[in-house]
């Protein structure tokens, strides 16, 4: 991949590639495609990285136009096995080289027309390598301008999240505080890329946003925030993340916890004892309280491996 710094601002030629890692869940993509096709910005190609299997990846081709109406072309990759989002990310980007910028989508997203419009303005502004925009849910809340890690307790903490979409946002403000972008929106310049490197395909699922940009701004990257760029996220669509506490599936509690320890142990590696502690003590009071014993079992399950320093996908899980 040979370097080419992103086109000067003021023109319009920002080639962008849309990578989407899609896990049998066509039905998200195809919707996630109509919204695009509205987008006001037209200088991009898409690319599904489909990680379900050669059956689950004809079946995605079969449903998803070969172009969007305005003519951007739409691929479909069959990964060949479960590469875990930061894999298939990694193979989506991959197989788009000559773009100028990336726009990383979650499959359960529907983007506003502006959006990708309002992240290449922003990107192409020059003092920033990366721009995420507003999160929000179905109930017009946001869920994150972006986030920031709190190294001592190993944990993430989505800025702005609860907030009404059509509350006023500071930009500055959230640019100040931001320590990594939503992995469901974001866009990366050719110079974030080169500069960084891809994402660690060993944290599978969960958190691999959050150590990508802790990585790229240790290299001198800085992070940006359009607060125009609005995308409609379906969260945890494919995962039940985000079904009650008592009822959540093991593989999403087990790797967030697992891997705010690799995190951890990847950036800021001194602090790992005391931050080991705080998130020990934090993931008793989430579900111990609650009453979700089984959940907390498997909070600790992923604390206690990521201490140990286990990476990649959970023997639980098949990648075949």
């Amino acid at each position: 991949m040979q370097a080419r710094g992103l086109v000067p601002p003021g023109t319009l030629t920002v080639r962008v590639a849309v990578a989407i890692v899609g896990f049998r869940n066509p039905g998200d993509i195809v919707r996630c495609l109509d919204a695009l096709s509205r987008s006001t910005w037209r200088e991009f190609e898409v690319v599904v990285c489909e990680n379900g299997g050669a059956e689950w990846a004809a079946r995605l081709s079969s449903e998803v136009p070969a172009r969007l109406p305005a003519g951007q072309p739409v691929r479909v990759i069959d990964a060949g096995a479960n590469l875990g989002y930061a894999g298939g990310v990694n193979r989506a980007m991959a197989a788009a080289p000559d773009a100028d910028a990336w726009w990383i989508l979650n499959p359960d997203t529907e983007p506003q027309a502006g959006a990708l419009e309002a992240l290449v303005n922003r990107l192409q502004s020059g003092d920033c390598d990366a721009v995420g925009g507003t999160i929000y849910l179905p109930g017009q809340t946001v869920q994150a301008h972006g986030g920031r890690w709190r190294r001592w307790l190993a944990r993430a903490v989505s800025m702005g999240y609860g907030a009404s979409l059509a509350d006023h946002v500071d930009s500055r403000a959230v640019e100040r505080s931001l320590s990594y972008l939503s992995g469901a929106c974001m866009l990366v310049s050719r110079r974030f890329l080169e500069t960084t490197g891809p994402m660690r395909e060993e944290y599978f699922l969960y958190c691999e946003e959050v150590e990508w940009c802790l990585r790229a701004t240790g290299r001198g990257m800085r992070l940006g925030f359009a607060p125009d760029a609005q995308v409609l996220h379906r969260s945890g669509a494919t995962t039940g993340a985000h079904e009650a506490v008592r009822l959540r599936p093991k593989t999403p509690i087990y790797l967030d916890e697992r891997n705010k320890m690799l995190v951890t142990r990847d950036c800021f590696p001194a602090l790992l004892p005391v931050a080991a502690a705080s998130a020990f003590a934090l993931a008793l009071l989430r579900f111990a309280r609650k009453g979700a014993w089984r959940q907390l079992g498997y909070a600790l399950e992923g604390w206690r491996d990521g201490l140990l320093n286990r990476r990649g996908p959970p023997s639980w899980i098949s990648v075949a």
